[in-house]
């Protein structure tokens, strides 16, 4: 005779698992980032972390790209607002500096940045915020635009470059130390650029010339009017 405890429950006796939803499957996405970094959110594994199918979680997201680029947004929430009053470049660049430190903070999510497509609220806040900065500062429409995504290819790159990743602190800052040391060891007489300037190129920290860079885009942007009869769709 089978044990009690051995008859399988009806489905009516179970409790009712949540509906899935968009904003919850980006919520659990988020949780597993945190936690394991950024390349164990799968499709697979975020279904086991639903109770449910991964099938199920193509009802609401495309691809892993896709869900990439719903994560990035959701983090971009965390992304200061511009400071009220100063001067609009040191605002602009407070923001860019908060949008660095945001990806920075996350294994794995610079570089997922550097090809994700966010297109959620957070990031249309992000280049709001951007726009009416640079239109505060006098900057044409145009530039600005432009602007706007070179400013973010600077802020991403750099936190990409930076950013902890899985593997050891330790390999990483040799691998650095060995770019230096080829930089510092170059001839004077094959490379006479790089063996003059071969400190400079390792200098400073990397906060002083992440400010540096920000300055310097945002100054080119403001300069540099767009090529004529070349405004048109990107992806044409």
């Amino acid at each position: 005779m089978t044990a009690h405890s051995d008859v399988p429950r009806s489905r009516r006796e179970r409790p009712a698992k949540p509906a899935l939803t968009r904003a919850g499957i980006v919520a659990a996405a988020v949780a597993i980032m945190r936690a394991d970094g950024l390349g164990k959110v799968t499709m697979r594994r975020l279904a086991r972390e639903l109770d449910t199918g991964p099938a199920s979680l193509y009802v609401y997201v495309r691809n892993t790209a896709e869900l990439h680029a719903a994560i990035l947004d959701e983090l971009l929430g965390a992304v200061e607002a511009a400071p009220g009053g100063g001067d609009w470049r040191e605002r602009l660049e407070q923001v860019l500096t908060s949008y660095t430190a945001v990806l920075f903070r996350h294994r794995g999510l610079a570089k997922a940045a550097l090809v994700a497509r966010p297109r959620g609220e957070h990031y249309l806040r992000l280049i709001e915020t951007l726009l009416a900065l640079l239109d505060e500062g006098g900057v044409p429409p145009g530039q600005a635009a432009w602007g706007v995504d070179l400013l973010l290819q600077y802020a991403t790159a750099t936190a990409a470059e930076h950013a902890p990743g899985d593997g050891d602190a330790e390999v990483a800052r040799e691998e650095w130390d060995a770019v230096a040391g080829a930089l510092r060891g170059a001839s004077a007489q094959t490379h006479p650029h790089v063996a003059g300037l071969a400190a400079e190129l390792v200098s400073g920290r990397p906060e002083t010339r992440i400010s540096w860079g920000f300055r310097a885009l945002i100054d080119g942007i403001l300069h540099t009017p767009l090529p004529e009869g070349d405004t048109g769709d990107t992806r044409n």
